[in-house]
């Protein structure tokens, strides 16, 4: 997992995304397919995001990625999934014709956090523990 760094703080997040083409169309074939990979790379160079790891099936695909704090998580899927469309659209104008209403993905997207040695249950132990602490005499 990568730490990042900003001006102000030291990052340790990291995001599984899933999303699919419109109507889940299975349309992320052959160049298709190979392309909107690429295009996930590229997007993320432009704002500080850090891809881990990309896999990208017939109708549907999935990230994983580290983000600056700046970026909410509905931003930061909005950002991936505008530029990648419209590039898409650009780069594959083919694929245009098989999806309907000019639109590439749909808003919908699944996001879970991912932790590593940080789990939920460490957590939770953790701010428990400070509450004792804290309650406690000196």
């Amino acid at each position: 997992m990568v730490v990042g760094r900003t001006s102000h703080a030291v990052l340790d997040t990291q995001y599984h995304l899933v999303w699919a083409p419109k109507d889940r169309k299975w349309i992320l074939r052959g160049d298709v397919l190979k392309a909107v990979r690429e295009l996930f790379y590229r997007v993320v160079e432009d704002f500080d995001f850090v891809i881990e790891e990309v896999e990208v099936a017939k109708n549907h695909g999935h990230i994983s990625l580290s983000f600056p704090p700046r970026y909410s998580i509905s931003q930061m899927v909005g950002l991936l999934k505008s530029i990648s469309a419209s590039r898409m659209f650009q780069e594959h104008p083919e694929v245009k014709r098989e999806l309907w209403g000019g639109q590439f993905w749909p808003d919908e997207y699944l996001a879970r956090t991912v932790g590593d040695q940080v789990t939920a249950e460490v957590i939770k132990w953790y701010i428990q523990y400070h509450r004792q602490e804290e309650k406690s005499p000196h």
